[in-house]
């Protein structure tokens, strides 16, 4: 996608982190802004400083774990703009915990969002983007889907981000893959953010009361101070990496990584598969994170 001038976006999770930053850069680059998010507030306040720079926006406040509030997304677009030529689905939240101590309504929250947020979102607008496409010779689109490194390795203690991570990896390779079957001038990428402060860490604050009001178990709890530690001393901004998303975009490249360097961990487990070994240990080169975890869990009674 090279013309982002007058061209529509579309951005979940627009109320902070990644999806404020692209609806930044959107802006500067001459975008017309479809801002969604689940936080009235956050959302209302960054429609607000973008219009109050000249922009165009449109801001509705979206669940994205429901369908209809997304196909109702995309209906308020098409009913304001007429187009969509950039979709983000960016919405995601974060919880950790030992697999089988992992609550239904984890499960059911967690892949709720990361997971059938990306689907509802890919369901609802690639139609419209292939029918705009259709209709306008000179069309140019593209959909950028937000995973994790957690999509592509699989520390321990964060199984439920894990599983939703990855399905998000292997939808997007399938959509680029269907893209290019059926010769639409619409393109993909996903973003494979490592450990970056976006307050993903801290998005408890917008579960749903059977999550949010349940005891958190000492695994859980020690993922949390584990990832709120790691998060907050990232040394990349979620503003740089949307920077680099952008120019992904521009270049149609399909991976995007804010931490290059760590691709020596996925390196090692392709290794593994093709090797047909069993898996590397994760807490090779710190071995003290495994111990602490560890003692965590049995100062609580433990495993």
């Amino acid at each position: 996608m090279k013309t982002f001038k007058g061209r529509i976006a579309v951005i979940t999770g627009a109320g902070s982190g990644f999806g404020r930053e692209f609806a930044r850069i959107g802006h500067r680059l001459g975008m017309k802004l479809v801002l969604a998010d689940v936080e009235p507030n956050a959302l209302a306040q960054v429609a607000a400083d973008i219009e109050k720079d000249g922009g165009e926006v449109l801001a509705q406040v979206t669940d994205v774990s429901k369908p209809e509030a997304v196909e109702a997304l995309a209906a308020a677009t098409m009913a304001r703009f007429g187009a969509v030529h950039l979709l983000f689905n960016n919405a995601g939240v974060g919880s950790g915990g030992l697999v089988w101590e992992n609550s239904l309504a984890d499960w059911h929250w967690v892949l709720g969002v990361n997971l059938w947020g990306v689907i509802h979102g890919v369901k609802f607008f690639t139609p419209l983007m292939l029918a705009g496409a259709r209709s306008d010779p000179d069309y140019e689109g593209h959909i950028v889907n937000t995973a994790s490194m957690a999509g592509i390795l699989n520390a321990p203690n964060m199984g439920i981000y894990n599983v939703s991570k990855h399905a998000v990896v292997a939808l997007t390779e399938t959509l680029y893959q269907d893209l290019r079957l059926v010769d639409a001038p619409i393109s993909a990428s996903v973003l494979c953010p490592y450990f970056v402060p976006t307050g993903i860490s801290d998005s408890h604050r917008n579960a749903p009361p059977e999550v949010a009001n349940a005891a958190p178990t000492a695994a859980q709890r020690a993922g949390q101070a584990l990832s709120n530690k790691a998060v907050s001393s990232g040394k990349v901004s979620a503003a740089e990496v949307a920077e680099r998303t952008f120019e992904a975009v521009g270049a149609d490249q399909f991976y995007v990584f804010s931490h290059p360097h760590a691709l020596g961990n996925v390196q090692r487990r392709m290794e593994d598969i093709v090797a047909i070994r069993n898996p590397s240990d994760p807490f090779a080169a710190r071995p003290e994170v495994r111990e602490m975890l560890r003692a965590s869990f049995k100062s609580e009674g433990g495993h």
